[in-house]
C-alpha cells in the first residue's frame, strides 16, 4: 500500500485541500510536459505536508480551484526547489504566483550546498537518500499512471518537506532568513514570467554577432515568433528556428524573390507568412538609429572606481568562499562596475547585499577602500 494518496476525482480533491487549511507550509511540485507547446502542460501536482502526501492528478479534475487557492492562500508558505518552472506553470493559469515561497535551491547556494544543485543531488547531500532516476523523462500525459511513476513523483516532495525544516534553521542561525526572503519575493514577481515579445531577441542564439539596423529587425522578427507561438501554443523553433531568425536579420529582404533565397525557411512558411515577415523587416529597417535595440552600455567609471574593481572582486571572492558559495554566483565584474557607478546592481539586495553589498556600499559612502 503506497504512503500517499493519488487524487483523481472532485469530492477527494475537496477534503484533502479543507485538511491542510491552516498548515503553515506546503512542499509542492509539478510534473508537466512542453516539448510540443508554448506553455507547459500540467500534467500532476504534488503536495506535501509533515503529515501526508498527494498526488493530484489536474487531467482527472474537473476543476483545481480548491488547490489553486489553497496554494495561493498568502498565509502558506509553499516550499519548492529550483521554482522558477513551477512558478510560470501557475503564474499561466492564473495569472499571478503562489506566494510566499522558499525555494531550497537558492537557499542550497547560500548554505554552501553548491550553485543550481538538483533536487536529487541535495537529498543525497543533506540526507543521505539516493533518489530513483529512471523516470525523468516520462511522457507525464499518459493513463493511467504506473504506481513506480506515482511514487517516483510522491519523492520529489517526500524529502522536500524533510529539506525545508533544516534549511530554516540554518539560515535562521546565520542570520540570513530576512535577506533571502528578497530573493524569494523577487522570483514571484509578475515580470518574470509575463509574455515580453519586444525582449524575446535576447533569447535567439548568437543574436550578439548583429549590430546595428540588424538587431533591430531581429528585435521585430523575435517578437512576431514569440506572438505566434503563443497564440497558437506552439514551440517557437516549430515556428521558426533561431539560425533562419539571424540570417533573416543579417541579410533584411525586401522582397518575396529575395525571401526565398532565405536558407531555413520552407515554402509553407513562406507561403503562410512571407508577407507578414516582409512587413516586419521593412517596418524595422526604417527605425531611426536612436531606436535600435543595443546590449547595456558599461558604466563610465572614474579612475578611482576603475581602481577598485579588481579590488573588491578579490574580497567579494573571499567572503564567498568563507561561505562555501561559489565567487561567481554572487558577482562578476560587471556587477561589481555598477554598484560603484551607482546603478542596479545584484550586490544590492537579498542574500548578496547581506554577504557583502551593504558593506561595499558603505565603504563608498565613506570613500574606503578593500
Amino acid at each position: 500500500m503506497s504512503d500517499f494518496l493519488y487524487i483523481v476525482d472532485q469530492p477527494a480533491l475537496t477534503d484533502f485541500c479543507a485538511r491542510l487549511r491552516g498548515v503553515a507550509w506546503i512542499a509542492l511540485d509539478t510534473e508537466f510536459i512542453r516539448e510540443q507547446t508554448f506553455y507547459p502542460q500540467l500534467c500532476l501536482i504534488q503536495i506535501a505536508t509533515p503529515d501526508q502526501i498527494a498526488c493530484v492528478d489536474p487531467l482527472a479534475l474537473p476543476s483545481l480551484d480548491p488547490l489553486l487557492d489553497l496554494l495561493y492562500d498568502p498565509a502558506i508558505t509553499k516550499v519548492l526547489h529550483a521554482a522558477h518552472q513551477d512558478l510560470e506553470l501557475f503564474f499561466h493559469l492564473r495569472g499571478a504566483t503562489p506566494a510566499p515561497i522558499f525555494d531550497t535551491q537558492l537557499a542550497a547556494l547560500v548554505l554552501g550546498c553548491g550553485s543550481q544543485i538538483g533536487y536529487a543531488a541535495l537529498v543525497q547531500q543533506l540526507l543521505g537518500v539516493e533518489l530513483e532516476k529512471a523516470h525523468t523523462r516520462a511522457d507525464w500525459r499518459q493513463r493511467p499512471l504506473a504506481t513506480e511513476w506515482l511514487s517516483y513523483a510522491a519523492d520529489d516532495v517526500r524529502y522536500l518537506r524533510e529539506l525545508y525544516p533544516r534549511q530554516l534553521a540554518a539560515l535562521r542561525e546565520r542570520g540570513w532568513l530576512e535577506a533571502l526572503a528578497e530573493d524569494f519575493l523577487a522570483l514571484c514577481h509578475p515580470d518574470r514570467y509575463r509574455l515580453q515579445p519586444g525582449d524575446a531577441w535576447w533569447r535567439v542564439r548568437e543574436h550578439d554577432r548583429l549590430g546595428g539596423v540588424q538587431r533591430a529587425v531581429l528585435r521585430a522578427l523575435a517578437a512576431w515568433r514569440e506572438e505566434q507561438a503563443s497564440r497558437h501554443d506552439r514551440p517557437r523553433r516549430w515556428i521558426l528556428g533561431d539560425a533562419a531568425l539571424l540570417e533573416l536579420a543579417r541579410r533584411m529582404p525586401r522582397d518575396a524573390e529575395q525571401l526565398q533565397r532565405i536558407r531555413g525557411l520552407p515554402a509553407a512558411m513562406l507561403q503562410r507568412h512571407g508577407e507578414a515577415l516582409l512587413a516586419r523587416i521593412a517596418t524595422a529597417r526604417a527605425e531611426p538609429p536612436e531606436q535600435w535595440p543595443n546590449r547595456p552600455a558599461r558604466p563610465r567609471l572614474t579612475p578611482d572606481q576603475a581602481a577598485r574593481v579588481d579590488e573588491w572582486l578579490t574580497l567579494i571572492a573571499a567572503r564567498a568562499r568563507e561561505h562555501g558559495i561559489p565567487p561567481p554566483a554572487c558577482a562578476d565584474r560587471r556587477d561589481v562596475e555598477n554598484l560603484l557607478a551607482g546603478m542596479d546592481s545584484p550586490l544590492r539586495q537579498g542574500w548578496r547585499a547581506a554577504l557583502i553589498g551593504r558593506e561595499l556600499q558603505a565603504r563608498l559612502a565613506d570613500g574606503s577602500h578593500a
